[in-house]
């Protein structure tokens, strides 16, 4: 299907059967802990699947074509209303509107019509604590990147409250962030099941990926790391 870009953008090839996805210079981009996510994350038959904080969108097209057999909906949530936008454009040209749903607003937001509602929640969240990290950001960049619109701790809450029981919820954080990521996940009833780190080979881990289970049982497995 054909869209119209807008200045700075351009159509990128996601190399999975034909799939496309709009970028643009002046948005924040995604990196390839997004795509690890897809990666790290595991499909079940008929997922109802959430994209929190989805940015261009990348999150939930990369791990719909992944697992196109197993996915039955897809619905983006995206605080910044240009970056909503050209993700819905994206959708559109992958032809996929009866699939996916755009949702232009904050995580915190998300209505009640979705309590319970997700087999799983993808998410590739802001990274930095407020206050701390790179400064010289964009605004784009800034939202993307910092906590200032949205917490881990609320993440986490939000999440627990939108799975279904025994839904899973899948994050890509920073590695040095762990400890405070199993705590929330484990305040709010999502149990840690699969932890897995990526970094440059014999190199300290940059970044964590976890997965837990809304009442699940304890028990966790340590898979082998991404190398980058």
């Amino acid at each position: 299907m054909e869209v119209v870009l807008k200045d700075g953008e351009r159509i990128e090839e996601l190399f999975l059967g034909g799939a496309k996805i709009i970028q643009s210079e002046n948005l924040y981009r995604f990196t390839s802990d997004a795509v690890l996510l897809t990666k790290f994350a595991r499909a079940k038959k008929n997922e109802k699947v959430a994209d929190f904080c989805s940015g261009s969108g990348i999150v939930g097209l990369h791990f719909y074509f992944l697992n196109k057999a197993a996915v039955k909906e897809v619905k983006l949530f995206e605080l910044q209303a240009e970056l909503a936008e050209m993700s819905e454009r994206s959708v559109k040209l992958n032809g996929l509107e009866d699939i996916f749903g755009v949702y232009n607003l904050p995580v915190q937001e998300i209505g009640k019509e979705f309590n319970g509602y997700f087999s799983i929640i993808l998410c590739n969240p802001p990274y930095e604590e407020e206050g701390k990290g790179e400064k010289n950001l964009s605004a784009s960049d800034a939202i993307a990147r910092h906590e200032g619109a949205l917490t881990l701790e609320e993440t986490v809450r939000v999440a627990a409250l939108k799975l279904k029981y025994g839904g899973r919820f899948c994050i890509v954080h920073r590695a040095d962030r762990l400890v405070d990521l199993l705590f929330y996940m484990r305040k709010y009833g999502v149990e840690p099941k699969r932890i897995r780190f990526a970094g440059a080979k014999g190199k300290t881990p940059y970044s964590v990926y976890a997965e837990g289970v809304k009442g699940g049982k304890p028990s966790v497995e340590i898979e082998p790391p991404f190398e980058n």
